[in-house]
């Protein structure tokens, strides 16, 4: 009876021993902090592989302006109706559609102030 007290003994002072006092929320493998969705980062990437090909330096195809730059991209945000053009399939026009994860990265970008 006294080798079983000492082995229960031993098994919870190594179990509590053991136990962290932090969370899985600290974890940054779990839960890796969130990215800044920046134009650098993100938006230009996304423009770059979907709609350069028409929008370029020189708009091609009809394009009504380049999204070459920085500010071509948020002008056409903010004054162009961008993000509802690609929410609705309008654009690109070579009927490929941007995921939703891209279509909300522009939302993001836009609700954080366009940064850059």
């Amino acid at each position: 009876m006294k080798n079983l007290l000492t082995i229960t003994g031993m098994f919870l002072m190594l179990f509590a021993v053991s136990c962290s006092s932090g969370s899985d929320d600290d974890d940054p493998i779990l839960n890796p902090p969130p990215t800044t969705i920046t134009y650098t980062n993100t938006i230009s990437a996304i423009v770059n592989g979907n709609c350069t090909g028409c929008h370029g330096s020189t708009p091609t195809n009809g394009a009504p302006m380049s999204l070459t730059t920085y500010a071509n991209v948020k002008d056409a945000v903010t004054s162009r109706g961008l993000i509802s053009q690609i929410e609705t399939g309008n654009m690109p026009k070579n009927g490929t559609k941007l995921s939703a994860a891209q279509i909300q990265n522009f939302k993001t970008w836009q609700t954080n102030g366009f940064p850059q």
